[in-house]
């Protein structure tokens, strides 16, 4: 990690992996998670797969629903890391997205208490960092980070 140009956090969610990469790749669970409540969530694309396609919707009103991401997975290794990059899209053009160009690496990793959950948002230069941080980097990805610990710890306590 690069401190001048990446945003990271880390997260112990009591659940167990497979629970957590599930929640990762199947669009019914992810659209539960992957916004800031009270947005919703419309998953047009999740093909979790190198070379695959993440395409979501967001709605304020639950009415009218607006594009959110056009992005493309570049590494999948299963129930470990899942890496993406909004600066090419679904069809594998590049693009210049709003409000900063980035890649996300996610990795999970067991815990004793579940798993351990930890994300790294790398940018191209130190401004783009600044601006995600400025823009709520830690509140945002914090806040989806939680709904995803509420969304799959309840399905393994059940």
């Amino acid at each position: 990690m690069n401190p001048d140009l990446d945003l990271a956090l880390e997260r112990i969610i009591r659940a167990p992996r497979a629970v957590v990469w599930r929640a990762w790749t199947d669009p019914s669970r992810f659209a539960k998670w992957w916004l800031p409540a009270p947005t919703l969530c419309r998953v047009d694309r999740l093909e979790v797969r190198p070379g695959g396609g993440l395409v979501t919707r967001m709605s304020d009103d639950g009415v009218e629903f607006v594009p959110h991401m056009d992005a493309s997975f570049l590494v999948v290794d299963e129930l470990e890391r899942i890496v993406f990059t909004n600066a090419i899209d679904s069809a594998w053009r590049p693009t210049r997205p709003a409000p900063v160009p980035m890649t996300a690496e996610i990795t999970l990793t067991d815990h004793p208490d579940g798993t351990n959950y930890r994300v790294v948002v790398r940018h191209g230069d130190p401004a783009a960092r600044a601006r995600h941080e400025e823009l709520g980097f830690a509140e945002g990805w914090g806040s989806v980070t939680k709904q995803l610990a509420g969304v799959v710890e309840g399905e393994a306590a059940r």
